[in-house]
């Protein structure tokens, strides 16, 4: 029953291949329950959870509510498949077609499918910046590894993402620094019984859908064996501190080049833009020549006697 179509529908996805394909390996009778499962007409239809849409005025914090409310509908995928293969070298725009693809097969996901379904469905929200964070713990000799969507609204910070504990997946943006954030984090699972040896962080991601950039996953790997206390929070808030300067950089207008000055003052770009050879023409200094005219002459010789 865990494995019918939302919506009660055959798809002949990829995805869904993968899936039955799993059921055959480990079932002693798997291609059957396959078939039959498929075959059955009678099956409940499971409601489709809504991708949220937003109006202009929403506020930030509601918005990603429901995004978190959205992520958590889809529920966490505990079959041991994954039903979407990612790949974190593949550029940002490819990511997102496969982040189209969860909203339209609404299978159930784990933590990185979260990261990436997050960052598609916050792309609108440009006042907000994204990063991933990844844990890595260690419990009862094995280790663990955990990641979700860090998220910096109003200088507050937070968390998207989903997990079997309730406790590490969302945080609403109410930390006041990035180390907050992390040691929150660690105390959740303190409680888990976890001990929280690594930590990676992210630098932002582009808001633009189709950006052929790469997520920049690993910009801070910190080691809680290595640092003491005071050293992680410094290396936390130097990470923090790097991301606003970046942000800051990428806000504003690029620097002009040489080249480009040169353009400006080029007859052949004055001419492609007549509007702004006008613009410049009535700031231009006295002293600077204008096309010969002799209509406009004498406007202009009473322009210099008056200067």
């Amino acid at each position: 029953p865990f494995f019918v179509n939302r919506g009660g529908l055959p798809v002949d996805e990829p995805t869904w291949e993968r899936m039955w394909r799993h059921v055959g390996r480990i079932h002693p009778e798997g291609d059957r329950v396959a078939q039959r499962i498929r075959g059955a007409a009678d099956l409940p239809k499971i409601p489709i959870p809504s991708v949220p849409v937003f109006q202009p005025s929403t506020p930030i914090p509601e918005r990603l509510e429901a995004v978190q409310r959205y992520i958590r509908e889809l529920q966490y995928n505990h079959t041991g498949t994954q039903f979407f293969e990612i790949k974190k070298s593949r550029p940002l725009t490819g990511l997102m077609d496969l982040a189209k693809e969860m909203t339209k097969e609404a299978l159930p996901i784990k933590c990185l499918e979260a990261v990436i379904l997050g960052i598609y469905l916050t792309n609108n929200m440009t006042t907000l910046d994204r990063f991933p964070i990844s844990f890595k713990t260690h419990f009862s000799g094995n280790y663990f590894r955990h990641i979700v969507l860090g998220v910096n609204f109003g200088g507050r910070y937070g968390a998207l993402g989903i997990s079997r504990r309730e406790e590490l997946m969302y945080k609403a943006p109410v930390f006041r620094t990035l180390s907050e954030l992390i040691f929150d984090f660690e105390e959740a699972y303190r409680r888990c019984w976890h001990t929280l040896k690594k930590v990676k962080l992210g630098h932002c991601v582009s808001h633009d859908p189709h950006s052929v950039e790469q997520i920049e996953w690993k910009r801070s790997i910190l080691d809680l064996d290595k640092l003491t206390r005071e050293d992680f929070r410094k290396e936390l808030e130097r990470h923090a501190r790097d991301m606003r300067l970046k942000i800051g950089k990428g806000a504003g207008p690029p620097s002009p080049t040489k080249d480009r000055k040169k353009d400006v003052s080029s007859p052949q770009r004055g001419q492609a833009s007549p509007h702004r050879r006008n613009s410049r023409g009535d700031r231009r200094p006295s002293g600077e020549k204008k096309p010969a005219d002799s209509k406009a002459m004498p406007d202009l010789n009473g322009y210099q006697i008056r200067v």
